[in-house]
């Protein structure tokens, strides 16, 4: 970096998780060993949505053949704005200042706004909050770090119309084998709640009766997510696969019970993505009846509603003791005026552990190769791991 010892942004809450309406605190550090003349210093605080995909459309044939690339689009600003921390705003006129060799350490105070959605990464687009930093140089190239904050906005389960009432289903499918009909395979499928919350597992309790002369390869339990993603001109809808369980295989002329198996949720975004009129996020448990050869499989879907607060309900059935003493809950999720409404003083707050969709690279198509910071990101989600005897406490923000 030359005469560019340092330049980073470090945020007072090391895990980087905020609530709508909470306080953004840091500083930016900057270390020159020479002094640099520069317009200034300033930060940008941006949290922002897009959406974008491209489609091939061939039409013709032949010579006469013509393939165009439609290109789909939409984003939503929730804000961008800036601090000098230290010479000029942008564009503003006058002498560029210089600063001296040594070290300096701006802090920064900034309170998000109320409503913004939580942080998403997706395939066809992504929800990001970050801080960028540049020291803009005269007749040079800046000097850039950038660093992401993950944003969660609650969900909570309590407020949510069935989330507490279970949901059962079946289904029957008869299968040919070349000109003989086979008889049918059925199947049952249900769940005592329809919402829950990561860390907790879903009991699968369902039942296969193979009235077939065909073997079943095997049933499974599949948690996936559909995200729809919203354009200008179009929509797209994205289907992603979680986790799954699976049973084996079932003979003809018998049967299979499933008696409440588990099948764990991982970090994961809540559903809907309030705040967001571009992604749309909801859930599905779906059970199903693969057969052995060519057929289609039989399948059960139900809609779940993945929260960020869990049930009292099943709070209570854990048997959590009251919380420790230290930060009231409502200090724990909420830290603005207007934040996001805090839970009942008697529910265990959740850690945060990293999204089950892993990291991604936060370099824009704005980021020239000057820009550096800690470019890889993964957002963090509320996690609660009922396993343990007490629930560890979310970050104090």
């Amino acid at each position: 970096m030359g005469k560019l010892k340092l330049f980073s942004i470090s945020l007072n809450n090391p895990q980087a998780v905020y609530y709508p309406g909470q306080f953004l605190e840091g500083h930016v550090t900057v270390e020159l060993t020479e002094e640099m003349k520069m317009r200034g210093i300033r930060l940008q605080f941006y949290g922002g949505a897009i959406v974008r995909w491209s489609e091939t459309r061939t039409t013709g044939s032949g010579k006469h053949r013509h393939t165009t690339v439609i290109h789909y689009s939409a984003h939503e600003t929730y804000f961008n704005s800036e601090l000098v921390l230290f010479g000029k705003a942008s564009g503003q006129g006058g002498d560029n200042p210089t600063l001296r060799a040594g070290s300096y350490t701006y802090p920064f105070r900034y309170q998000l706004r109320n409503g913004i959605p939580s942080s998403f990464e997706g395939t066809f687009g992504r929800i990001r909050y970050y801080l960028n930093a540049t020291i803009d140089k005269p007749w040079k190239f800046d000097h850039t770090t950038k660093r992401a904050f993950t944003v969660v906005n609650l969900l909570d389960l309590n407020s949510e119309p069935g989330a507490a009432v279970g949901s059962r289903g079946d289904n029957e499918k008869t299968l040919c084998c070349l000109c003989c009909k086979s008889g049918p395979i059925s199947g049952t499928f249900q769940i005592d709640r329809c919402g829950y919350v990561p860390g907790e597992s879903i009991p699968i309790k369902a039942e296969v009766i193979n009235h077939s002369n065909r073997r079943m390869k095997r049933s499974y339990a599949e948690l996936f997510m559909v995200v729809i993603y919203h354009s200008t001109r179009k929509s797209r809808t994205d289907y992603r696969k979680i986790g799954e369980i699976s049973h084996g295989e079932v003979l003809p002329g018998d049967s299979d019970t499933w008696h409440g198996d588990l099948l764990p949720i991982p970090p994961l975004p809540p559903s809907k993505l309030h705040g967001c009129r571009i992604i749309v996020i909801d859930y599905y448990v779906k059970f199903c009846v693969a057969p052995a050869g060519p057929a289609f499989q039989l399948e059960i879907p139900m809609k779940l509603i993945i929260g960020s607060i869990p049930l009292k309900s099943t709070v209570q059935q854990f048997g959590f003791p009251p919380p420790l003493p230290g930060p009231s809950q409502s200090q724990l999720y909420q830290g603005g005026a207007q934040a996001s409404a805090p839970p009942e003083a008697s529910m265990p707050p959740p850690t945060y552990a990293d999204s089950a969709f892993g990291t991604v690279n936060i370099k824009d198509e704005d980021d020239s190769e000057y820009t550096k910071g800690e470019m890889d990101y993964t957002p963090v989600y509320a996690y609660y791991n009922w396993g343990t005897a007490t629930q560890p406490s979310a970050p104090t923000m």
